[in-house]
């Protein structure tokens, strides 16, 4: 498939500053929901590029330095655990995807947004694409971004508490990590609103 179609697309109809937008961290019972909106140069190539969880994290590390390098304009949106648990994962994915928008916004007047599968009601025309990680290489170069952005997030976290495990399952809720919630209890950045994580809350009450 060639990841350049959508792209192509508008660049026949003289569309040209376009931004790919995707998220990583939706499932996690710990730390923010992290978005990146990527705008490529026509001329990029990266050859293996695509979904981020298809990659190696030695190979999403790579490319992340190369896409940083190479494109035009990157931004990063994330929305809190608190508001996670505020306004539920959905509503706060959208609202990190328009923080993401933002950020570019501020250095490069976007004409069109590639999302992957999540509609947005934004002032800049928008195309909605399933799966997009692996159809659109402005929607994979952001997965790239947005997955190396939270995972060392992640790293950071488990540098402070090991014993949770973190830089191996990267807070989503895996055996191990359930087990050490109940373990050693919940540090701050939980999701209060998360199974798991009411599960423990109820056990301390």
């Amino acid at each position: 498939m060639d990841l350049w179609m959508y792209e192509k697309e508008l660049y026949a109809k003289g569309i040209q500053i376009i931004g790919g937008v995707d998220e990583v961290g939706r499932g996690p019972l710990i730390g923010p929901v992290v978005t990146a909106c990527v705008v490529l140069p026509p001329d990029f190539v990266l050859d293996g590029l695509t979904d981020s969880k298809k990659l190696s994290e030695k190979k999403r590390e790579k490319f992340y330095d190369y896409i940083i390098e190479n494109c035009i304009a990157y931004g990063i949106g994330e929305c809190s655990p608190e508001e996670i648990d505020e306004y539920n994962i959905y509503e706060a994915t959208k609202i990190a995807m328009k923080r993401a928008i933002n950020e570019v916004n501020k250095k490069i007047s976007l004409e069109h947004i590639l999302i992957d599968a999540m509609p947005l009601e934004l002032d800049i025309p928008t195309t909605s694409i399933i799966k997009g990680d692996a159809k659109s290489i402005s929607i994979a170069a952001a997965s790239v971004i947005a997955k190396v952005t939270r995972d060392r997030m992640m790293i950071e976290l488990d540098k402070k508490y090991p014993e949770y495990g973190y830089a191996s399952h990267k807070g989503y809720p895996t055996k191990k990590h359930v087990e050490a919630i109940h373990q050693y209890g919940l540090i701050d950045g939980y999701r209060k609103s998360y199974g798991p994580v009411k599960e423990v809350l109820e056990k301390s009450v």
